[in-house]
């Protein structure tokens, strides 16, 4: 891998661990390959159906799913026919989600599960769908199967920006990155931009890496509830959210502390940043609350208030509005009675893509963090025509 500027760790909200270098996104960790093609889901005839691949014999991985009651077939399959804990490949598919498309629709997540099963020579069992897109429309099984064909063609351990670029959907440009700390490696490429307020997992993110994680699932769980978790562009969550992470141990050594957890921040504000339409985005902090449970339910109101939002992008340090929003949390309550609030909102009117809002309440020892996007017309431009 060579080594290229620091690019990645952008976000003054993200600390990457000491000597971590920054290498070329688009190879991927040791033992890994992608590959992508178009097959005609996408108007534009971009890319749009990609696989990923584990060589190593042995890997451990982790998959984290949407809690959405909806939600899409290659989700159902994943939760009901995928060995989690020793997935070697991936195939994704961008254009259509496959959600609410009834049996016909899981039926048809099997087939290109199966699809890419054989074109990789591995077990079915083995393999995680991923797909996004409109919600809805019946996936044309055939095109997908021939997509994966042709995918499959192209698998290389250079992959990385292909298959960033074949996940997208209204992503105005790709989210991947590549790392090397302490003598391991991390890549990952994830997509998403509206639809966002994950209840487990974002839009779809996939990491690789050639360290030893011997707690896969716990690992990956306490890193996405410090990133994923902790953000908002619109408060939807979506119907296909999904995360994997797979490491096959070859370097002999653990994740440095604290890499993932700067990796899936950075993403997940990149993904903030790409909100349909964000000009900038904002760290409320809540602390002072009664506890933990509540100091996040006051940070997510303010988040998806669309007049803090509207205040978030005319640079206007209304603190009116986050008062109000925190009362709306804690309907019920007195905060005048039982304690007051302080508010910092001045970073609101500042002149910059990040600001911070904080939030003071005299009511106990909870405290909670939320990221979130500004809301513009652009936002409402492309959600009007998301279909049409």
């Amino acid at each position: 891998m060579s080594a290229v500027s620091a690019t990645f760790f952008r976000s003054r909200w993200v600390k990457a661990p000491a000597g971590v270098d920054e290498v070329d996104p688009a190879e991927l960790a040791p033992g890994f390959r992608a590959g992508a093609a178009a097959c005609g889901l996408k108007p534009s005839g971009e890319m749009d159906v990609a696989l990923l691949l584990c060589d190593a014999d042995e890997v451990a991985s982790a998959l984290l799913l949407t809690r959405n009651a909806v939600a899409a077939a290659p989700v159902r399959v994943c939760r009901e026919a995928c060995d989690r804990a020793a997935i070697k490949a991936a195939v994704v598919n961008s254009g259509n989600a496959n959600a609410a498309t009834g049996e016909q629709g899981y039926r048809d997540a099997v087939a290109m599960r199966d699809a890419a099963a054989r074109e990789l020579h591995v077990d079915p069992l083995s393999v995680a769908i991923a797909e996004t897109g409109v919600i809805g429309v019946p996936l044309p099984i055939g095109q997908v199967e021939g997509g994966v064909t042709g995918a499959a063609a192209r698998l290389d351990g250079w992959g990385g920006r292909r298959f960033a670029e074949a996940i997208m959907t209204t992503d105005a440009a790709p989210k991947l990155c590549a790392v090397r700390c302490d003598g391991v490696t991390v890549s990952a490429q994830a997509k998403g931009a509206g639809m966002i307020e994950p209840g487990l997992a974002t839009m779809l993110c996939f990491v690789q890496t050639d360290a030893t994680v011997p707690e896969a699932d716990a690992v990956l769980r306490a890193a996405v509830a410090r990133s994923f978790e902790r953000i908002t562009v619109d408060g939807q969550m979506s119907t296909n959210d999904t995360v994997l992470l797979q490491a096959t141990g070859a370097s002999g050594r653990p994740l440095p502390d604290g890499l993932l957890d700067a990796v899936l921040l950075q993403l997940a504000i990149e993904v903030l940043a790409d909100g349909e339409g964000a000009t900038r985005v904002c760290r409320i902090e809540v602390t002072g609350a009664a506890d933990d449970r509540e100091a996040e339910r006051v940070a997510r109101a303010i988040a998806n208030s669309p007049l803090v939002k509207a205040a978030l992008h005319g640079h206007d340090p209304n603190w009116g509005r986050i008062v109000q929003a925190a009362g709306m949390a804690l309907a019920g309550s007195d905060l005048y009675g039982l304690g007051r609030a302080s508010v910092e909102a001045g970073d609101l009117a500042a002149d910059s893509r990040e600001a911070d809002v904080a939030l003071r309440l005299e009511r106990g020892d909870g405290a909670a963090r939320v990221y979130f996007s500004d809301l513009t017309a652009e936002y409402v431009r492309i959600n009007s025509e998301y279909s049409t």
